[in-house]
């Protein structure tokens, strides 16, 4: 079935994958705008030049591409998705501000929300008139997710929250985030959980930044203080938080997994191998060899997360398989990081502060090693893989069974 070539108010004429991926190259080209010379924009200016260009986006009918037209989505298959990915995939959209909430928060809503949550936050999503953040890690909570101490407890109809929760990206933008708490320490640690809706400018909200080593402060530290949440902001249900927390853990994963094989990216293959060519390595047999084999393994890695999506479009979600796009994301990184510094050679040091592409390249490596955590940890993905993919045993588990008010996990003290 062809789908309008409208935007999401209108429909005319329906229009093939093919036809659609051509009219968003036509419109990339035209209204993606440039950098401009100068003086850098404020982190205020980015912001509202972000949020601007994901409006004309939506409207344009190129955002919300598979979601629900109900919610103010497209409502098209996974082939108008694709076709629209490769239109952009040599691009540098300003969306970055966006991805955590269509990414993930945005598509766990729209699989456990309530018809008033996705009627009340998916359109606003898409368009970036709204941004999403994800806060489960903690201190003491990092790969063990299910070890997390910030509790929300009944308070008449609603909840309070108290806590705090760290590595928080895009926390300081943020509107609303989707936040995994306890609400339950008498039963085990996997049982008491549950996900809400948090407003991060509500009273009690405390947002900030954590500096790293690209010199960024994309990360954020949370401290959560008598946070009042009304009934209706819980994301699933009570005590179904993990379940929530897996079904967004799914979502991240592929997406991370896709992010990783863009073709814009400083570490892709294009281009190191324009930098080989730059440099007059691109003969040398070892840089040869290596290049061959960064360009196999991302190019597997996209067409394995293009695959799930087309399974996910047809009713089939990844599940555990999205523990192999990050895996496999995180480790290409690495190997990337690695054939890098053979390909810039003494330019991986010190360069030409005009070339914007050496420190693009900079900064790709020092962010490298986060996506080795981000989404879980590699180890924790090869468990998954082990466990829920293969079939293999399970580790052995002390803490199953045991109430969590009984463990002494993470920076929990006895009561």
């Amino acid at each position: 079935m062809g789908e309008s070539a409208t935007g999401p108010s209108g429909a005319a004429t329906e229009e093939s994958p093919e036809g659609f991926g051509a009219r968003a190259g036509q419109w990339l080209a035209e209204n993606l705008p440039e950098e401009a010379e100068g003086e850098p924009r404020t982190p205020a200016e980015e912001l509202a030049h972000c949020r601007a260009f994901q409006a004309a986006l939506y409207d344009a009918g190129f955002a919300g591409i598979t979601w629900p037209a109900e919610y103010g989505g497209r409502g098209l298959g996974q082939a108008h998705q694709q076709a629209f990915n490769d239109a952009v995939r040599d691009l540098t959209p300003p969306v970055g501000p966006f991805v955590v909430g269509l990414g993930m928060c945005g598509p766990t809503l729209a699989d456990l929300g309530t018809e008033e949550q996705k009627q009340r936050y998916l359109r606003p999503l898409m368009r970036g008139e709204e941004i999403w953040c994800q806060l489960f890690s903690e201190p003491g909570a990092g790969s063990d997710v299910a070890g997390l101490q910030s509790r929300a407890v009944r308070d008449g109809d609603g909840w309070v929250l108290d806590g705090q929760k760290v590595w928080t990206t895009g926390a300081q933008h943020s509107d609303f985030g989707a936040i995994l708490v306890r609400t339950d320490p008498d039963v085990p640690k996997h049982q008491g959980l549950t996900m809400f809706v948090l407003d991060m400018r509500a009273p009690g909200v405390t947002v900030r930044p954590l500096r790293d080593m690209t010199g960024w402060s994309v990360f954020n530290e949370v401290f959560l203080d008598g946070v009042r949440l009304p009934a209706d902001s819980v994301i699933g249900e009570v005590g179904q938080g993990w379940a929530a927390a897996v079904t967004m853990l799914g979502h991240e994963r592929v997406f991370i997994g896709g992010m990783a094989s863009r073709r814009s990216d400083a570490l892709s293959f294009t281009a190191l191998a324009g930098l080989a060519v730059e440099r007059g390595v691109d003969r040398d047999p070892v840089v040869r060899e290596r290049l061959a084999r960064l360009y196999a393994r991302q190019r597997a890695l996209g067409l394995f997360t293009r695959r799930m999506r087309q399974e996910a479009d047809a009713g089939r979600p990844p599940g555990a398989r999205g523990s192999v796009a990050k895996l496999v994301g995180a480790l290409n990184d690495a190997l990337a990081v690695e054939l890098s510094g053979d390909v810039a050679g003494p330019t991986a040091l010190a360069w030409d502060s005009a070339d914007t592409r050496a420190t693009e390249r900079a900064l790709a490596v020092n962010g490298a090693p986060s996506s080795s955590i981000a989404g879980g940890t590699n180890e924790i993905q090869r468990n998954i893989i082990g466990e829920r993919v293969l079939g293999l045993p399970k580790e052995p588990s002390a803490d199953r069974g045991v109430p969590f008010r009984e463990l002494r996990v993470g920076t929990q003290r006895s009561e």
